[in-house]
């Protein structure tokens, strides 16, 4: 059973690693490297609320209001779930005594989510298969959530040193 201040864990924790992925992404969108528009995350979601869960190409379905927020929102709140998700793998205590290989087993294995649902979903097919890349987007999309899987056990790592 998950307490108050499991769920303040699990919001700094999953927040501190997506703010980790944010980065990464951050740095490779500097470097030329194309990434990811949050808004057509925003633009999916807001389409699912309205019934629709599968597009041809999530870039030519109608724009939703505030869909970049909304896919920001969505973005950090997911971030959050696998944070959690982690903790109730590992417990509460890897918390307090964080340990790479977890976070990054379960940071890598949150690449399923995109390859599998998102991208089939926004019209790229499963695992980037319509693109013109597949093999490179999906091997991009598995450094990405590596990072974030870094980025849970450098989140929680401070959590842990603050807490203590």
């Amino acid at each position: 059973m998950f307490l108050a201040s499991d769920l303040i864990t699990v919001i700094l924790i999953g927040s501190g690693a997506t703010a980790v992925m944010d980065v990464w992404l951050l740095l490779l969108k500097r470097l030329g490297v194309p990434t990811l528009n949050f808004a057509f995350i925003g633009r999916w979601v807001g389409h699912l609320a309205h019934g629709r869960f599968a597009h041809v190409a999530i870039g030519q379905a109608s724009p939703i209001a505030g869909e970049r927020a909304l896919g920001w929102l969505v973005h950090y709140a997911v971030g959050m779930a696998f944070a959690g998700l982690l903790l109730l793998i590992e417990g509460r205590a890897w918390a307090s005594q964080p340990s790479l290989l977890p976070a990054l087993f379960v940071g890598m294995a949150t690449v399923l989510f995109p390859l599998l649902l998102m991208q089939p979903a926004m019209g790229s097919g499963f695992a980037a298969r319509k693109t013109a890349t597949p093999l490179k987007n999906c091997l991009r999309s598995l450094a990405n959530h590596s990072v974030f899987g870094l980025g849970l056990f450098l989140a929680a790592s401070l959590y842990a040193l603050l807490s203590s």
